[in-house]
């Protein structure tokens, strides 16, 4: 963590791991943890880095953008 008013705070990490708990978490009753896990895992990997688009990143999604990225980088 960093002190206020430096470039390297974790609003990002904040504002993601807020919408986990709105949208998944709080909406679900774990029995186990490895449930929890795989849950939470699916989520993220299956529906946020695939679907949900950014607005940090050009109004893409974390799999589109960095399939762009890659292209940029092949035509250099």
């Amino acid at each position: 963590m960093s002190r206020r008013g430096n470039c390297h705070h974790n609003a990002v990490a904040e504002s993601f791991f807020q919408l986990l708990k709105r949208e998944r978490i709080k909406k679900r009753v774990y029995t186990t943890r490895e449930q929890a896990r795989t849950d939470i895992f699916n989520y993220i990997e299956m529906f946020y880095n695939v679907k949900l688009k950014h607005g940090s990143n050009n109004l893409l999604s974390p799999v589109n953008f960095e399939d762009q990225y890659r292209k940029q980088l092949e035509r250099v």
